[in-house]
């Protein structure tokens, strides 16, 4: 699994949020695409084709699966809408994509403080630290 990991990462941004997104469970499109820019404090707003998609290579990659939307109204017959999980390999790799980057951040901020002795995030848009 360990190189099946590896092939996937770095993740980027729009798709390490589009998987955070489903971790709480399972979303359609349009909830997906608001939950990445209120995950990303705004700086990842995606179009609907570019989050359909990443969320069909995202199923093709097994990382997310689609299943039907059983919170779909009754008085919206029709085609039924789909909805989007997290895949056990999806969490995974989720997880290991948080821990290269908290390895990174851990290592960036060691050497950081070692030469100016603290950490400064205005330079981050909106002064945001992570």
């Amino acid at each position: 699994m360990e190189n099946e990991t590896l092939q996937h990462l770095p993740l980027t941004e729009a798709t390490f949020y589009i998987l955070l997104s489903l971790v709480p469970g399972s979303k359609h499109g349009y909830a997906i695409l608001k939950d990445v820019e209120t995950l990303s404090n705004r700086r990842v707003i995606l179009s609907t084709s570019t989050l359909y998609s990443a969320l069909q290579r995202l199923g093709e990659q097994g990382l997310i699966a689609r299943v039907d939307d059983d919170n779909q109204p009754v008085a919206n017959p029709g085609l039924p809408r789909k909805a989007y999980i997290l895949t056990e390999a999806g969490r995974k790799i989720l997880e290991s994509e948080m821990a290269r980057l908290q390895h990174l951040f851990s290592a960036g901020q060691q050497r950081l403080n070692n030469q100016s002795g603290s950490l400064s995030f205005a330079h981050l848009p909106g002064g945001a630290s992570p």
